[in-house]
């Protein structure tokens, strides 16, 4: 295809018996005509990442807040990280990453006597959709359409996943959840519509089958386990085929990416061999595709969505780290104490700090994504900067339940819409959606005038006043 001057197609596949691969960009794809030129590609949307984390962070307490355990004193470009600061892991990446602070999640307060008590049921889905979602335990639930959704309605239609929902805890809470509201207010963090909530993926092997249709039936997908057979077995000539018509840089292109899928691949394969080899598991209750270590299953998970990403598969993923109310222990952090009870540190100082370890420790585990993105190229821009990524939690302090001064990150560089290196400190009261609806704004959505409960747009640059701004310069 390369050398008769055709291009290959974006979503074109190696297909063999049940399996299909997706391709990287390949210089192959940029049409004939356009090769040799400054730009290797046409640039396409905006990817969209979206991380939720739960329980908010240590330093959105009154005494974490005045230790700078997560937002600097400093705003601008000259921000200081403070070394106990969550975002100490992160430093190295600052020059792509944007901290947001002082923005609130009223939307998942109590509105009512009949609501109070149930912030743990009513984060998850207020953190995309900035909407209060209905009281009810029955069918008729009632929330938002999750800007992720809106990003995907919009940009996610050519390709083979409008989206992609991932999740690192078992959030199927059997025996209902508490203080009248659904389940599915708990566990989807993305919405397609106010009454749709989307499942997620926590097992990296059904993630990985949905990626790349590894065996059309269970019997193939079984026969392939059985004989520890790989993905690229199946396709192995297709592979061969698609080399021989290739270029020199696309061939190293195509060995790279090859080299990437089989190595995830054997790592689901050797956490699968010892989840079913009768060795106790600290999760017994989990997927055998589904590793022990926190590290491990989000490190494979974040090797999928850099797949996904780099193959086109889709342009938006949400990923939900940890479930509220979680009791799980993480030793790597250097705390012994349950991620839940942590959270709740009455305010004394010893305890914020160990609460703040935790934080440390699972903010500092996005330093392995924003590497995989920045090592992916696409053309002569990496993934990371054609992607906007947003980390953030819809509570502030976790140990008072409150939604005020919740954290909020945006890394990557969204195809120029965030240039990185700043921290940006909202006047008090501002809502997170005022953020979202800017961010969404610079990644295509140029006529939204409103999202959630947003008054307003919130600058997420210098060079650009927000209305908040520009009324009386609060914060920034």
């Amino acid at each position: 295809m390369f050398m008769i001057g055709k291009s290959i197609h974006r979503r074109d596949f190696l297909r063999g018996a049940g399996a299909s691969l997706a391709l990287p960009f390949l210089d192959a794809m940029v049409p004939a005509g356009l090769r040799g030129g400054t730009t290797t590609r046409i640039d396409d949307p905006t990817r969209l990442v979206a991380v939720e984390e739960v329980h908010g962070v240590a330093g959105c307490n009154e005494w974490g807040h005045e230790q700078q355990l997560f937002a600097p004193h400093t705003t601008g470009s000259g921000f200081e990280i403070h070394p106990d600061s969550c975002l100490a892991p992160l430093a190295e990446w600052r020059d792509t990453m944007t901290i947001v602070s002082n923005t609130d999640v009223r939307m998942a307060e109590a509105f009512s006597a009949e609501e109070i008590g149930g912030d743990h049921f009513r984060s998850t889905v207020a953190f995309l959709t900035q909407s209060h979602p209905k009281q009810t335990q029955g069918s008729d639930i009632f929330a938002g359409t999750s800007l992720d959704q809106l990003h995907a309605h919009r940009f996610g239609g050519d390709t083979a996943l409008p989206s992609l929902q991932l999740s690192i805890e078992n959030l199927n809470q059997s025996g209902g959840c508490w203080y009248n509201y659904h389940c599915a207010y708990t566990d989807s963090v993305s919405w397609a519509s106010p009454t749709d909530p989307l499942p997620t993926i926590q097992d990296p092997r059904v993630a990985f089958d949905l990626l790349f249709g590894a065996g059309g039936t269970d019997e193939e997908r079984a026969v392939r386990r059985r004989t520890n057979a790989s993905i690229l077995d199946w396709v192995r000539e297709e592979v061969a085929a698609l080399k021989r018509e290739l270029g020199a840089r696309d061939r190293i292109e195509m060995e790279r990416y090859l080299d990437n899928v089989r190595e995830v691949e054997r790592r689901i394969q050797k956490v699968e061999a010892f989840n079913t080899s009768g060795e106790a598991r600290e999760i017994p209750e989990a997927p055998a595709g589904v590793p022990d270590s926190f590290r491990e299953h989000m490190e494979i998970m974040f090797d999928l969505q850099v797949m996904a990403l780099q193959t086109d598969m889709t342009k938006v993923i949400t990923f939900k780290t940890g479930r509220d109310a979680s009791n799980r222990i993480f030793p790597e952090s250097g705390s012994d104490r349950a991620f839940h009870p942590a959270s709740h540190h009455g305010g004394k100082e010893e305890a914020i700090l160990e609460f703040n370890k935790i934080s440390r420790y699972r903010l500092g585990l996005m330093s392995y994504f924003l590497e995989k993105l920045d090592a992916t190229m696409e053309g002569d821009r990496s993934l990371l900067d054609k992607t906007a990524i947003i980390w953030g939690s819809p509570m502030g302090d976790a140990n008072l339940h409150n939604h005020r001064r919740c954290p909020l990150l945006l890394f990557g560089g969204a195809n120029g819409a965030l240039p990185g290196n700043l921290h940006l400190k909202a006047p008090d009261g501002t809502p997170m959606a005022n953020a979202f609806l800017s961010l969404l704004q610079g990644i295509g959505h140029t006529d939204m005038k409103q999202f959630g409960d947003s008054t307003g747009e919130f600058a997420l640059r210098y060079d650009t006043p927000s209305v908040t701004e520009a009324a009386g310069r609060g914060g920034l």
